[in-house]
Parts: structure tokens; C-alpha cells; sequence
């Protein structure tokens, strides 16, 4: 299907194939997920993810193994991964929209487990529906760390309505985490 997808991509109108998708995708695994997005080296990114769910991690690993080698037209991805800089996306939530530049996080390091416990505040926390708020607190790490390192250093997270103090930017919180993922055997 890839010169199908990329032809809906290039006429910028992904819904003619997402229900051919849809179903090839469900055929691997009913609770898998994807995405077609820009590449990071390619033109576009196929990703089939099982949002970190240690039960269909075979199935991502066996899909993975069989993709075709990445090319400039196509790359694939296990699990989503981090965007280049996450203080230039922009959230659409509703009526909302939130710029992640704008979002802080407190963390806090726990070295011999190798992992982070985090709160996520931006300003307009407040303002959103508690599914949004959900949204709000945890799309910014995934975006920062990708699906698969925030799976495996981020223990606890939460949602900081109100300003804490100490916080960090994304790109400090990636560093960090990245940095304590380098220690650890």
C-alpha cells in the first residue's frame, strides 16, 4: 500500500486509506494503534504502536522486523517517537491552543531505580475538560521522549493545575532523562 498512502499523503487527504490501515493494522493485534506522520529523515513515518503495553510489544517487534528498510520516502517506527524540538508544536484541545514552549515540569530523579517522577504544568491547565487535561499532561513528555523512553524512565506523573516552583522546560527534562537512561547498565 505504500505508494497508494503516499499518493493520499502528497494530495494531503490521508482519510482515503486510514480505514485500509485501520483493518491491516488490526489483523497484527485489535488493540494496536498508528500514525502516519512526517519523518524525521524521511518524507514520512509509518508508526504501529502498542503504547508501551509489555503484551503487544511482541507484536511491535515482529511488525518492526519485517517493515522494509527505511528510505528517503518512508521510515517505521515501533512506538511513536520524540519530535526534533517539542517548544515548537502547538496543541489544538478544543478552543484551546497550547503551546508546549509554555509547558514546565517538575521532576524529580530517583538514580538507583533509574527513573523520574514528574508533575506537567502549562497555564491553561485550568481551563481544559479533565480528558484534556489528561491529554495535556502526558502527550508533552511523549512528544519530549518519545512513547518508548517515557515508558521506561517516567514512573510517576501527574498534572500540576496550579505553577509549581523548580520546574524545568521539555528540553531540559530530555536531557535529564536521557542522561540518567546513558547510566544505567
Amino acid at each position: 500500500m505504500l505508494p497508494e498512502v503516499a499518493a493520499a499523503l502528497g494530495d494531503r487527504e490521508p482519510a482515503r486509506v486510514e480505514n485500509q490501515l485501520c483493518h491491516l493494522v488490526a489483523e497484527l493485534h485489535p488493540r494496536l494503534h498508528f500514525a502516519l506522520e512526517r519523518g524525521q529523515r524521511s518524507i514520512y513515518a509509518l508508526v504501529v504502536s502498542g503504547q508501551e503495553d509489555p503484551e503487544l510489544r511482541p507484536f511491535t517487534d515482529a511488525w518492526k522486523a519485517a517493515a522494509p528498510p527505511n528510505d528517503p520516502i518512508w521510515e517505521y517506527h515501533d512506538s511513536v517517537p520524540p519530535v526534533p524540538d517539542p517548544t515548537m508544536v502547538t496543541v489544538n484541545l478544543g478552543p484551546h491552543r497550547i503551546a508546549l514552549a509554555d509547558v514546565r515540569v517538575v521532576a524529580q530523579v530517583d538514580e538507583a531505580a533509574g527513573v523520574v517522577d514528574v508533575a506537567v504544568h502549562h497555564p491553561a491547565m485550568g481551563e481544559l475538560e479533565p480528558a484534556a487535561r489528561k491529554a495535556m499532561t502526558f502527550l508533552p513528555l511523549d512528544a519530549t521522549l518519545g512513547e518508548r523512553l517515557a515508558a521506561e524512565r517516567l514512573r510517576r506523573v501527574e498534572t500540576a493545575v496550579t505553577a509549581p516552583a523548580g520546574t524545568i522546560d521539555l528540553l531540559e527534562l530530555r536531557d535529564l532523562v536521557r542522561k540518567l537512561a546513558s547510566l544505567q547498565p
